[in-house]
């Protein structure tokens, strides 16, 4: 009730305050002092009213819910559960009457019977109003002078536009010519951003610059702030920044004066100039300040599209406004001239590149209709025996070639064809095993050339021809295989693509479908079911090696699969689930790469991927290649699929039709460096034209990331000019990861070893732990990629032996997974499951929220509600 008695208090009082003002807005404009009773008369009502306005309102929003509800249940009414809304409606109904304001008898009583006070009001009132009059007066005076002063500011600025931008030209070149003798050259940095330092190369020269604005572009050396979309940040500061201010407070200061010296005298004392923006509040000096700073940007504009030698000639002539004018049109004049000759120079320039283009790249990916080889296309779904066609013609041949899109697959083919009395040779980048008698040869599609002919050559996984690094690979073996007959491998999406890329040629076309169905289940796959024969897919080393980890943990033998595991190690935890010595495997996505597993279902631990730039659902294809490798011919009759969540979209994109291939992806090839020699022999101006070809409709060039990247990290050093160009390019495409700053480093040593005529560096051997023998394995495979660009065979069988060493450790390392990478609470180092979802042990998890929240069992009471992780 004490709320209630406090609002009622300040509501009075409020609305004595109220009635104060009404008698003075009331009394003011009358000319004579009308009686009191008069006004009693007159504003009765509207007092009567003033009390329940100003008391609901302030008894409404001063007192809590608590008491509103306290004050209604005196009333009677039960407010347990009611809105807060309902209830304020009921508080606003009761509380009216409470103890009713007398506003009239106050008013009589404090003003009515003291005549002297109504007096003492009209008098005030008057004095004010008319005081408020006065000011309107000035007010209207100041406002018809501040329109007056911005016309004929306007009219200044019409005027003499020409006058102030000779002025300002003259100023700026008297500026340049200071900062060309004084200033300070600095080497052009990619970012502006602090995390590079600048480094000093020597003076200006104003032969550097063709136009000022290629100078507004060069570093000063100083630091300023700047925001970008309201994120504040600093960087090195451009000339331009400066001269933007310098030409703001210069034009502000000269365009002040000359409106100073034309005002009318009446006018001259209002106004306010200088070369700063006012602060005083006169708002017509605010509106030229405006007005100014739009011209200065109009003029920063002109002056950056400029000759900079108009400029430096301009700087020592003495202003003059006839001579300066005279000059300026003469610049503009030979300015025209100039730019005609320019912009011919650039057509030329422009034509002469594109010649260029032409020349280097056009003939280069224009499909060729004429071909004297029989293709014979296989083309259907995962695990349709399409390869073990296509094999069995090629070793039935007298010579043959096998293009893998995997060192594993290469190697795969390489046994099967020695084992079956066929002697055949592998090549990969790293690793060259070459058979007695050979006369077939198993290899990754990169090793293809297409002056080597062959009575057969299968190429598998065509439609990698559509990815956008090694896309290309696939194209050359496609349309330059020279062989009697070439076998083409590839899922349904690929078939119209590679008739496109076969034109008139003769073809076989053979399509496959699964004798095997796929059954995909209702429910929602957990761990806890994991089966004999099952495949457990999922998109990444650690996830792969976590969810082993924990299938161990329950008892489980598992294979595993991922993309930097050794294919040795693969294949070897390949063999164990073939032969049944593990009952599980566990894969990335490469499993769905010609891998053939008496696999019984194949899981989806996810639905999503990172595909190098942001994680997105996968594709219908990726789910159809992965899926496909379920099931067996003579092992199981049903090849089931299962998945975590989203049962029936993925199983939509399972069963929907394939989207066609549309591009192929396009790289430079021996050809085109050929023909890029003729005009230059830097690997720079290369990258450069490369980034401006437009490649034609249905291709995609390869971004050569990796190759730019290490290119940078030679360039302008001895490592360039100690190579030929096609050398250089063929050392920065070697095949390996730049994600691992190691193996960038090791890379860049050896570059050094071979300029330097040295011994290469030996790759470090780290055995310590998982991470660190895949780490070795790719060093020794990098420094293979070396070994046999050299040359240099018999060096590569010892580093042959030590990988093969390296990746057994890596199998022996995978048989208990979870050693390897065991998971211990951050805080008090216990053990955790391998599938842990957090980083803490529940039981400091709980001790971290009683801390929090003052020792409450809120720890537990989340634990309880939290859903379980899948």
């Amino acid at each position: 009730m004490q709320e209630i008695v406090d609002a009622y208090k300040l509501a009075v009082e409020q609305t004595k305050k109220k009635i104060k003002e009404d008698i003075s807005k009331y009394l003011e404009t009358k000319e004579a002092l009308p009686p009191f009773n008069q006004y009693a008369e007159d504003r009765m009502h509207y007092l009567e009213q003033l009390w329940v306005n100003v008391w609901l309102n302030k008894a409404t929003n001063s007192v809590s819910k608590k008491a509103k509800k306290e004050f209604l249940a005196e009333k009677g009414f039960d407010t347990e559960g009611v809105d807060r809304k309902l209830i304020n409606r009921l508080f606003r109904t009761e509380i009216r009457e409470f103890s009713p304001f007398d506003v009239n008898g106050w008013v009589d009583s404090e003003i009515g019977k003291a005549p002297e006070k109504w007096q003492k009001m009209y008098d005030r009132a008057r004095k004010n109003y008319k005081e408020r009059l006065e000011a309107e007066k000035v007010q209207q005076q100041r406002e018809k002078n501040t329109r007056s002063i911005v016309e004929h500011a306007e009219a200044v600025f019409h005027d003499h536009e020409m006058l102030l931008y000779l002025l300002t030209r003259h100023m700026v070149s008297q500026e340049l010519k200071k900062d060309m003798a004084q200033g300070k050259k600095y080497k052009r940095i990619d970012s502006f951003r602090l995390e590079e330092k600048l480094t000093e190369i020597g003076p200006f020269s104003v032969y550097d610059y063709l136009h000022v604005y290629e100078f507004f572009d060069e570093f000063t050396g100083d630091i300023h702030k700047t925001n970008d979309r309201g994120r504040y940040y600093f960087e090195y500061e451009t000339y331009y920044y400066p001269y933007e201010r310098l030409i703001g407070s210069f034009l502000l200061r000269e365009s002040a004066k000359l409106i100073s010296e034309s005002l009318p005298g009446e006018l001259a004392g209002f106004f306010v100039g200088g070369d700063e923006r006012p602060q005083n509040g006169n708002y017509a000096s605010f509106l030229i300040a405006e007005m100014a700073e739009d011209l200065s940007r109009d003029f920063l504009e002109r002056i950056a599209d400029e000759y900079m030698d108009d400029l430096i000639n301009l700087s020592d002539i003495p202003f003059d406004p006839e001579k300066h004018l005279a000059i300026y049109e003469q610049n503009l004049e030979e300015a025209k001239k100039r730019q005609a000759e320019e912009e011919a120079k650039a057509e030329r320039q422009a034509a002469e590149e594109q010649r260029m283009l032409d020349e280097v790249f056009g003939v280069e990916y224009r499909i060729s209709s004429v071909r004297n080889v029989n293709y014979v296309l296989h083309i259907g779904e995962t695990n349709t025996g399409k390869t073990h066609h296509a094999l069995t013609s090629m070793m039935a041949a007298s010579s043959g070639l096998y293009l893998a899109p995997l060192r594993l697959l290469a190697l795969e083919v390489y046994d099967r064809l020695n084992s079956q009395g066929v002697p055949c040779s592998l090549k990969t980048g790293e690793e060259e095993k070459l058979e007695p008698n050979a006369n077939h040869i198993a290899c990754t599609v990169e090793m293809f050339h297409e002056k080597d002919f062959y009575e057969v050559v299968v190429i598998d996984e065509a439609q990698m021809v559509a990815d956008r690094d090694r896309g290309f690979s696939w194209y050359k073996a496609i349309t330059k295989a020279n062989a009697r007959e070439v076998h083409i491998i590839g899922s349904r999406n690929i078939k119209e693509m590679v008739l496109h890329l076969l034109g008139n040629a003769d073809y076989e076309m053979i399509e496959y479908t699964r004798d095997i169905p796929l059954q995909v289940e209702d429910k929602e796959f957990s761990l806890r079911n994991t089966r004999k024969g099952d495949a457990l897919v999922c998109f990444s080393r650690k996830q792969v090696l976590s969810t082993a980890a924990a299938l161990q943990g329950n008892g489980h033998k598992v294979s595993m699969i991922y993309g930097s595991m050794p294919p040795e190690t693969r294949k070897k935890q390949m063999q164990r689930f073939i032969d049944g010595e593990t009952a599980v495997i566990v894969a990335t996505d490469a499993i769905g790469m010609g891998l053939n597993l008496p696999i019984r279902r194949i899981v989806f631990l996810e639905n999503e991927k990172f595909d190098g730039t942001s994680r997105r659902r996968l594709t219908s294809q990726e789910i159809k290649q992965i899926a496909g490798r379920a099931g067996r011919k003579g092992i199981y009759n049903t090849g089931k699929v299962a998945f975590v969540s989203d049962i029936q979209r993925m199983k939509r994109l399972l069963e929907a039709e394939d989207k066609p291939v549309n591009v192929f992806a396009i790289a430079p090839t021996n050809a085109v460096f050929e023909r890029f020699q003729r005009y230059s022999r830097n690997l720079g101006d290369f990258f450069e034209l490369w980034e401006k070809y437009q490649s034609p409709p249905g291709t995609k060039k390869a971004e050569l990331a990796e190759e730019r990247s290490r290119y940078e990290l030679i360039e302008g050093t001895f490592l360039e000019s100690k190579f030929p160009m096609m050398e250089l390019y063929g050392f920065l495409h070697l095949p390996f990861s730049a994600k691992e700053p190691q193996l960038t480093e090791q890379w860049l040593q050896t570059m050094e070893a071979i300029a330097t005529g040295r011994e290469l560096p030996e790759p470090p051997i780290k055995r310590r732990n998982l991470e660190d023998m895949e780490l070795t394995y790719k060093a020794i495979g990098l420094h293979l990629l070396f070994l046999y660009k050299l040359g240099m065979r018999t060096e590569a069988i010892y580093w042959e032996r030590m990988r093969e060493q390296v990746s057994d450790g890596v199998h022996e390392e995978l048989n208990d997974v979870g050693k390897s990478i065991q998971k211990k609470c951050k805080i008090c180092g216990k053990p955790l499951p391998a599938d842990f979802p957090y980083g803490i042990c529940n039981e400091c998890h709980s001790h971290q929220k009683n801390r929090k929240y003052g020792g409450r069992k809120f720890g537990k009471m989340r634990r309880s509600t939290r859903r379980k992780p899948q």
